[in-house]
């Protein structure tokens, strides 16, 4: 037994952890990711105790009553990642002002808790597209500086040409700025049509635009690869659960 001269030595109480901040609470209980939280916030669209509180760095208390849009939201414990192969005509939001069919239709009895798009694709864009409440992990995989990996077959009006898929990979201007491709060819050696292209940014429309830029008319575009996770064995239009190995690979990707 170890002797001390006197008393043990006090043990260092840990500090309780500090209350969550607003925007990490929103994107917690399902509603978005962190920096959609921050946005939402500031549009005065949450509400604390029935105050409309825009400071993202507010702590939220355990007693305060948590509103967005006037309902109210509590973090969810249990994470759900779901990934739909999304196909056309479908818009990704969670309701559309306009009442088109949402990708939320979809998956509607998937699951009770409250999940979201990471992210968005055109109301035309068919292929992946990642739905979870896991507001952590959302942020992570929309930062531009993470370089997420996405691949996206894309059927033209025309054949395109080598020389403007040699222009693309060495990279384009648009008007809002230069935008560099990870790879971009063929699909097939005998279809000039059917391109397949990887990028990592996520400004809007740009795969659109920058066959756009060159007169080409996108009449398809497919999303078959993001961060990893492919469509194989997802019909269009259906969805699957993430394995527990997917989850762990997309929280330690680099």
């Amino acid at each position: 037994m170890k002797k001390y001269d006197k008393f043990p030595p006090k043990r260092e109480q840990e500090d309780p952890p500090k209350p969550p901040r607003l925007n990490k609470y929103v994107a917690n209980a399902g509603i978005c990711s962190r920096r959609k939280a921050d946005e939402y916030i500031k549009q005065g669209f949450v509400q604390v105790n029935d105050e409309v509180i825009k400071e993202m760095g507010y702590r939220v208390q355990h007693k305060d009553v948590v509103k967005y849009k006037g309902e109210v939201i509590k973090p969810e414990t249990n994470k759900v990642y779901l990934l739909m192969n999304k196909p056309k005509n479908v818009v990704t939001t969670v309701s559309d002002e306009r009442a088109r069919k949402t990708v939320m239709e979809i998956i509607k009895n998937a699951c009770t808790e409250r999940i979201y798009p990471v992210g968005r694709l055109d109301r035309n864009t068919t292929g992946l597209l990642l739905l979870t409440n896991d507001g952590s992990l959302a942020d992570k995989l929309m930062h531009p500086r993470n370089g997420v990996r996405k691949i996206y077959h894309v059927t033209l009006n025309k054949a395109v040409t080598k020389k403007h898929l040699r222009e693309i990979a060495e990279g384009i201007t648009l008007e809002d700025g230069p935008v560099m491709v990870d790879k971009v060819n063929y699909v097939k050696s005998d279809d000039k049509t059917l391109i397949s292209i990887e990028i990592h940014i996520g400004r809007n429309r740009i795969v659109r635009r920058i066959f756009e830029h060159f007169k080409y008319e996108v009449k398809k575009l497919d999303r078959v690869y993001y961060g990893g996770l492919t469509k194989k064995n997802i019909t269009r239009g259906y969805f699957r659960h993430l394995t527990e190995k997917e989850v762990i690979m997309l929280k330690h990707f680099s």
